[in-house]
């Protein structure tokens, strides 16, 4: 995680990217941004903001060879002279404008800044924040008009409550290479920014293997355990899988399968579709890892356990409460009804 108490921006830039798939054309600034303070202190609030909670960090990579990612050879000559940001703003502009190869990837604001005083790790160190702005908020401008009267209009701009992709590349490294921090607040192609764009991978670690291990389970939920065994083992399935991230501090494989599964069967059935995710996924499951707590509070929240009927109810099961849905919710089919039911069983309503 980074600090950003002592960070100053020291040059900034915006240009426009346009969309390759409609053939439209970039639009560059010759020269950064001239701040006045206040509008200063909420370009670097707007910009930093959201890296402050973000703990996972990525590493630069390439199917051949590292050194021929894009945006790790501009960071990395920026960092070694930063006479050439402006020049270079453009480049990574003009990258991002390539991965534009459908009609939904949209066009917008791209901020580049030179950021000095980020801290990681207890070190200060530079980093290069690249930022887009997809989407435009309508607000009133008030003017006054020829018969000395005020009137309003609306305009568009950016709205300083969130940036919609943005990312932080540090000027250190550690073994597995280059730091890079990432966000993405409108995640409609997973591919166009974090791999296509900025050609990063998970970095190495225990938040990364809590992760794939948690999206293991939930796609595993989804595809295998909701069409054969039904909704209510899916929660169950998922219930119970938060449930042993919360009671340890780390994940044996076979210790959470013996836990989670009674019946060989499932077993093979995790252990096949294991296989399966690692390869259409690239990404290699740990059998053993210590667990991120915080990447487990995040990733819980993203975990579905609705149970949409066609009666329009739906019932939602608590994942903090594995042992709710096999207690207290029981499944059943009503021979004079000729319909399913589930019965709920509880002691006060909240």
């Amino acid at each position: 995680m980074i600090q950003k108490t002592r960070a100053e921006i020291t040059k900034c830039i915006l240009h426009k990217v346009a969309n390759k798939f409609n053939s439209g054309h970039n639009v560059f600034s010759e020269n950064p941004i001239r701040f006045d303070q206040e509008s200063y202190d909420l370009m670097k609030s707007f910009l930093l903001k959201p890296f402050g909670s973000v703990t996972q960090s990525y590493r630069f990579s390439h199917h051949a060879d590292v050194r021929l990612n894009e945006l790790n050879n501009y960071s990395t000559a920026i960092f070694k002279d930063e006479t050439v940001f402006v020049e270079f703003s453009k480049n990574i502009v003009n990258h991002l404008y390539e991965q534009s190869n459908s009609a939904q990837i949209k066009t917008g604001d791209v901020i580049v800044a030179f950021i000095e005083g980020i801290e990681f790790n207890n070190v200060l160190t530079e980093a290069i924040g690249i930022f887009k702005i997809e989407n435009k908020v309508d607000f009133f401008q008030t003017y006054l008009d020829d018969a000395n009267s005020y009137d309003v209009i609306v305009q568009k701009g950016i709205s300083t409550k969130k940036i919609d992709k943005g990312c932080l590349i540090l000027n250190t490294s550690d073994a597995q290479g280059t730091i890079v921090f990432s966000v993405d607040n409108n995640n409609y192609d997973a591919q166009y920014w974090i791999k296509n764009f900025l050609g990063v991978k998970l970095a190495d670690d225990f938040n990364s293997h809590t992760q794939n291990y948690l999206e293991l389970c939930k796609e595993f939920s989804e595809e295998v355990i909701k069409p054969e065994f039904g909704k209510h083992e899916q929660g169950a399935f998922l219930a119970n899988t938060v449930d042993y991230f919360k009671e340890h501090e780390s994940v044996d494989y076979e210790q959470f399968k013996d836990e989670l599964f009674q019946d060989n069967k499932h077993k093979e059935l995790f252990e096949e579709y294991k296989k399966h995710f690692e390869t259409l996924n690239d990404v290699l499951i740990r059998n053993n890892f210590n667990i991120s707590d915080v990447v487990l509070k995040k990733e819980k929240n993203k975990l579905k356990t609705e149970i949409k009927l066609d009666t329009h109810f739906i019932i939602k099961l608590d994942v903090d409460a594995p042992d709710a849905a096999s207690e207290y919710l029981e499944r059943g089919y009503d021979e004079e009804k000729k319909m399913k039911y589930y019965k709920v069983y509880f002691n006060e309503e909240k």
